[in-house]
């Protein structure tokens, strides 16, 4: 009975994982359709060269998809793990991890650029303008 009862946990999280892993694929599917959108309507309406914003956009849909893929590799070695599950799993979560940290800080840097464009182009009232201000020596 308890040997039924771990084989339908284990076949549980066997359904449970593919499901995680085609979710995480259908984010990445997404991502393309969009990233391939805006990359066309980009060339099409700006200039050629600049297709910063449409890369970052799809580096969310990545930063997303590798959440899902992470917890799909742990949801894979839930039940009764060996140990070269775990090595696999450790390796793969340090890559994923990192190229998640790696996504997320430029996608944070690129909101930081664009915020300080957008401060310099539309000035808070009250302020002058940067670069016009007077020094206090003068």
């Amino acid at each position: 009975m308890f040997s039924e009862a771990e084989e339908w946990v284990r076949m549980g999280v066997e359904w449970l994982r593919l499901l995680v892993e085609t979710i995480g694929a259908a984010i990445i599917a997404v991502g393309i359709v969009v990233a391939l959108h805006g990359l066309a309507r980009h060339w099409l309406h700006h200039c050629r060269d600049e297709f910063n914003p449409v890369r970052l956009a799809f580096a969310r849909y990545l930063a997303m998809a590798l959440e899902f893929q992470l917890a799909a590799d742990i949801l894979s070695t839930a039940v009764a793990p060996s140990w070269e599950q775990l090595g696999k799993l450790a390796t793969v979560a340090v890559i994923r991890t990192g190229l998640n940290f790696f996504l997320m800080r430029e996608i944070r840097d690129e909101h930081r650029g664009t915020a300080e464009d957008a401060g310099a182009e539309h000035p808070r009232p009250g302020r002058p303008p940067p670069g016009t201000e007077k020094s206090a020596s003068a």
